[in-house]
């Protein structure tokens, strides 16, 4: 497999993840509204925003790949310890790690973020300074 061809790899899975947290917002917002009572307001607006931003970030890793890049690891980067703290401010003390441990989602996100930080830079490098 060429160098393009493992980068473009790459940032497909990397846009096939992003779409699929895209579907999970939008079915978030079907069920709880655009800001979520249950969620402190700063952790609504983020969350309701990932709805724009996820396809955004998988456009990019086409059109400006190094862009697309960078931007799904902040992505990632802020989502899992977002929806790490948030879990923890909302479950019994000890529950922790079993309530992460049994939530699909959660698991996906953090499988995710350990992708992207060992696929980064091999994708970076495989991006080039062009768009493919």
């Amino acid at each position: 497999m060429s160098h393009r061809a493992r980068g473009r790899l790459i940032r497909t899975v990397y846009a096939l993840c992003l779409l699929g947290a895209t579907f999970n917002h939008i079915r978030a917002i079907a069920d709880h509204g655009w800001l979520p009572e249950h969620l402190p307001l700063g952790s609504a607006i983020y969350s309701t925003s990932l709805t724009f931003i996820d396809p955004l970030v998988a456009a990019l890793l086409f059109l400006r790949p190094r862009l697309g890049i960078a931007s799904t690891a902040v992505v990632i980067g802020t989502n899992v310890p977002h929806n790490l703290l948030l879990t923890a401010a909302y479950v019994a003390p000890g529950q922790f790690l079993n309530v992460v441990l049994s939530s699909f989602m959660l698991v996906g996100q953090i499988v995710f973020l350990v992708f992207v930080v060992l696929t980064a830079p091999t994708a970076w490098r495989d991006a080039g300074d062009g768009n493919s």
